[in-house]
């Protein structure tokens, strides 16, 4: 069996990337997993250019999980100084969700965050009424902070909202 390879993306992967997070967050595909914001959010999650900015960007890294050349997942960390990393985007194949590659992907990105940024803590932002993903993200770890951050309502790069009550809540947990 092909073990599946954690690396870090590289321009070359930009669009299967922007496929596999469109394909995870967005539209009827998406709704094959269980983790989507298709409910929540039409539009995009991201695009080719933003992808790409994050890939030249020295404090952020976008780790893809790699299976005999086919990108089946991928996260972003994000370095916020002070040993505070950020974790974003986490996506995974909708047909492979639930068979444990996000915790693996979480587990990349927080070793990588220590490795590459001196990362002591890390943190995320989850829209608020995604409970099943808060509940996720909390056994994997993760607390709710008691913050919360509005939505960046009026900028089409990250969706067009169907409700006027989005917002996120932080979660965060402290790096071994």
């Amino acid at each position: 069996m092909t073990e599946t390879l954690f690396r870090l993306a590289v321009t070359t992967d930009i669009a299967a990337l922007h496929q596999l997070i469109e394909s995870a967050y967005r539209g009827d595909s998406a709704r094959g997993g269980w983790t989507h914001e298709a409910d929540l959010l039409d539009g995009q999650r991201t695009d080719a250019d933003a992808l790409n900015e994050l890939i030249a960007d020295p404090g952020q890294r976008l780790i893809v999980a790699d299976l005999a050349g086919q990108l089946t997942g991928c996260v972003q960390i994000t370095d916020m100084g002070g040993g505070l990393a950020y974790l974003g985007m986490l996506s995974v194949a909708p047909g492979l969700q639930g068979g444990g590659l996000g915790r693996q992907l979480i587990e990349a990105a927080e070793s990588r965050a220590i490795a590459l940024f001196s990362a002591k803590r890390m943190e995320m932002a989850v829209i608020r009424q995604r409970a099943e993903l808060i509940a996720y993200y909390e056994r994997r770890g993760y607390a709710l902070t008691g913050e919360e951050r509005p939505f960046p309502y009026g900028d089409a790069r990250f969706g067009v909202p169907r409700t006027g009550t989005l917002a996120f809540v932080v979660l965060a947990r402290d790096l071994g």
